[in-house]
């Protein structure tokens, strides 16, 4: 029993850990939209501001993967959380475009904690029982929708400097907490001396390419549109910034929560199949929300007939909605892939496809912004994403459908 509490206090406070990063770590998707106005920045400058703290927190995944197998995930956490108090409260005190590019980098550190918490989490779990266990600690992910919550309200009563001050304090806060409330099990430390380049060799498997494009799907696509969507309501359909991270907040919520049921349903029908339908609701939906305000006229028997086809926001937010609870549902599913192949090294393996995964979340923003710079066509975030699934469900059927063959053929011989 004593165990088990132990277990679930760690999952308590490495969720609330986890929950406070994402929210830091989605900062810039609401209030780059004062500072762009302030600075005067196009497109493609603000998809680089609110990318800048994914990348560093994508490039550290690695690292920070193969420091919990060694050291334990506490003592990882802790340091991680306290190493981005300071340059947070800097923010608040910057002018200048690179100052907010340098110290989003800082920032970014925050967003490493994903492959801290789930091998942290996941080893104190029996293993029929971690797909659920990371799925929870995975719903920290709607820090982005806390965020959108949190920051426009503090931009309406003090300004956008008033967020970063305030994060910072969070921050520091939700360290202290975490630090109380979890514990260390030095049986859960695997001692390796492998280095960073050696870990990084797993990349000649198949499998975990795979699983680095379903990530970078399921989270590099739920990053990016988080960055993203507040803005888009903003320009899109004329929304107040309150008002257009609320409804962000429809996407980016049920992204988060519902990552426990997406670890529930993966125990319960497997990695694959789980997997493969997220793929064809966001296959459908992306297709849906890729076609552009348009204007036509056809000629007919009764002379011109014009027609306006459009997304309302109404129909525009269930299916982000639906959106997010199919990208929810796949972070679980993808992770279910590791830990029922890769037990012995799930911080590291995590690491890597977690890098894929934050990497695709640093790139969407930036192409986002470039796009509608080039086509000026503003849904043409969604054709980039529909372009993506498609090429996951292609390699999944050809991929899955030769391993069950050459599987096959092993028994048939034997």
């Amino acid at each position: 029993m004593a165990s088990q509490s132990k277990a679930y206090s760690v999952l308590a406070s490495s969720t609330l850990a986890f929950t406070v990063c994402f929210t830091i770590w989605m900062m810039f998707g609401v209030i780059g939209i004062p500072i762009k106005a302030a600075l005067h920045l196009n497109e493609t400058q603000f998809g680089l501001l609110t990318a800048m703290p994914v990348l560093t927190g994508s490039l550290i995944r690695v690292p920070l993967g193969i420091w919990t197998d060694r050291f334990g995930g506490r003592i990882v956490l802790f340091l991680l959380m306290l190493s981005t108090v300071i340059p947070m409260y800097l923010i608040s005190y910057a002018t200048e475009y690179w100052h907010f590019l340098v110290l989003g980098l800082f920032v970014g550190l925050a967003g490493g904690s994903f492959s801290v918490g789930t091998p942290y989490v996941a080893r104190w779990f029996k293993k029929d029982r971690q797909g659920l266990a990371m799925g929870i600690f995975g719903a920290g992910n709607s820090g982005a929708a806390v965020n959108k919550f949190i920051a426009p309200v503090l931009i309406a009563a003090a300004g956008w400097t008033l967020v970063p001050k305030v994060y910072a304090v969070m921050m520091l806060s939700a360290a202290l907490i975490f630090w109380l409330f979890s514990s260390t099990d030095p049986v859960h430390n695997v001692k390796s001396n492998i280095s960073f380049m050696a870990q990084l060799k797993m990349l000649k498997d198949p499998k975990v390419w795979r699983y680095c494009q379903y990530y970078s799907v399921v989270f590099g696509g739920y990053v990016g549109l988080s960055l993203w969507m507040v803005k888009y309501y903003v320009t899109e359909y004329g929304f107040d910034i309150k008002s257009a991270a609320l409804l962000a907040a429809c996407f980016s919520l049920p992204g988060g929560v519902l990552r426990a049921f997406g670890g529930w349903l993966a125990d319960k029908y497997g990695a694959y199949k789980v997997t493969w339908w997220v793929m064809w609701v966001c296959w459908i939906a992306f297709f849906l929300l890729s076609y552009p305000q348009t204007d036509f006229t056809i000629k007919t028997v009764n002379g011109l007939q014009n027609f306006h086809i459009s997304l309302t926001p109404v129909v525009f937010t269930s299916l982000l909605f639906v959106v997010g609870i199919a990208m929810a549902v796949g972070k679980a599913s993808v992770f279910k892939f590791i830990s029922d192949d890769y037990s012995h090294n799930i911080g590291a393996v995590s690491g890597v496809v977690g890098l894929a995964g934050g990497l695709g979340g640093f790139v969407l923003p930036i192409m986002f912004g470039a796009m509608v710079d080039i086509t000026g066509v503003r849904s043409s975030c969604f054709m980039l994403l529909y372009g993506s699934v498609c090429v996951s469900l292609v390699w999944m059927h050809f991929q899955f459908k030769n391993e069950a063959m050459a599987q096959t053929k092993s028994l048939a011989a034997a």
